[in-house]
């Protein structure tokens, strides 16, 4: 764990928690892969009913950020991104753990996300418990038009 380290959560479309996010998005995600969302895209999601974005930082350093979105009792890791200044340390892995335990607190009972089959953070999720569902051909478009494909993981939280 990093010292210092604070995790805020924000549930409404907050326009320093989302530039926050967008800065550590244009950081975090190889633009080759097409996976990084504009800022009208995460506002758009930030005002959905059930959203929430955790953002982490030490001081005034953000760090990275995680966004869920419910539904019910279920809901979706939509993006977590680390800076890659900060990978390695936990950062990712602090997210997550703080996101099941936001969804449990709020009585959801599983957790769904999508991610790139050759992105490194297969291993966090399968550690922390994630069981793969399936895989989709071609999800993501990179920017040369290269096709992608996504492994849908799910985890059911345990009360």
């Amino acid at each position: 764990m990093i010292p210092g380290l604070t995790l805020d959560i924000h549930e409404d479309a907050e326009r320093n928690a989302m530039a926050d996010a967008m800065d550590v998005m244009s950081h975090a995600f190889d633009p080759a892969y097409g996976e990084a969302w504009t800022l009208s895209q995460l506002a758009g999601v930030m005002v959905m009913p059930g959203t929430w974005l955790t953002i982490a930082r030490v001081d005034a350093a953000v760090l990275g950020f995680a966004l869920v979105r419910s539904v019910l009792d279920e809901c979706e890791l939509l993006l977590l991104a680390v800076h890659p200044l900060w990978r390695g340390r936990g950062v990712g892995r602090t997210l997550l753990a703080d996101s099941l335990k936001t969804a449990r607190r709020r009585g959801i009972r599983s957790m769904n996300l999508e991610v790139r089959s050759s992105n490194n953070a297969i291993k966090l999720y399968e550690n922390m418990g994630f069981e793969y569902v399936h895989r989709r051909p071609g999800y993501y478009r990179g920017q040369d038009g290269q096709l992608h494909d996504a492994l849908s993981f799910r985890i059911e939280i345990i009360e």
